[in-house]
């Protein structure tokens, strides 16, 4: 895909939920801001991106990622476009339960493509959410440096697009070891 802006893709800090092991989606059913890590991996995320001259910041509306962008906006000087699109999976049924037991219905990942828990989201529906947001950017903005700050299966479906994957690609690239962790920093132009 050529793209008329360049992109900066982080995922949220580390939050209270990465660390007590539970799913979190909107709405968000339990107490799930940055942890004392999160804040400072935010903080050093700034430092990364300080001198990239961002342009335009994009937030999900989850507490994490909005905690998260806070920070580096303060930082930029910059305010931050809540969007919920860039809404973690909806986990439905799941949500703060132990991701234990999401993954013990979903283990495999290629299922998840089409499969969801009842009233959840599959990948499906967020390749469908991640398009509508890219595309509504790229008639909006040109040239601008863009910061986005979501979660780990909006990024990874997202960074697909970018790299011009199918989502039966992306799902198989995308490995556990390949996605983003808490405050990685990625770009595309």
């Amino acid at each position: 895909m050529e793209l008329n802006n360049k992109y900066y893709i982080l995922r949220h800090g580390e939050a209270v939920s990465n660390i007590k092991g539970f799913v979190s989606s909107w709405p968000e059913k339990s107490d799930n801001p940055l942890t004392e890590a999160g804040v400072k991996q935010a903080e050093q995320a700034t430092k990364k991106i300080l001198s990239e001259n961002i342009d335009l910041i994009f937030s999900s509306d989850i507490l994490r990622a909005k905690q998260t962008s806070q920070i580096i906006a303060e930082q930029l000087k910059k305010e931050v476009i809540l969007d919920e699109r860039l809404r973690e999976i909806d986990f439905s049924i799941f949500n703060s339960k132990p991701i234990a037991d999401f993954i013990n219905q979903f283990a495999n990942r290629e299922t998840r493509i089409k499969e969801k828990a009842p009233h959840g989201e599959s990948y499906e529906d967020i390749l469908k959410r991640m398009d509508s947001f890219l595309n509504d950017i790229e008639k909006k903005y040109s040239n601008k440096k863009i910061l986005i700050v979501s979660h780990q299966a909006p990024l990874f479906i997202l960074e697909g697009i970018f790299l011009g994957y199918s989502l039966e690609e992306s799902v198989e690239f995308f490995t556990d070891d390949k996605l983003l962790s808490n405050c990685e920093l990625k770009q595309f132009e």
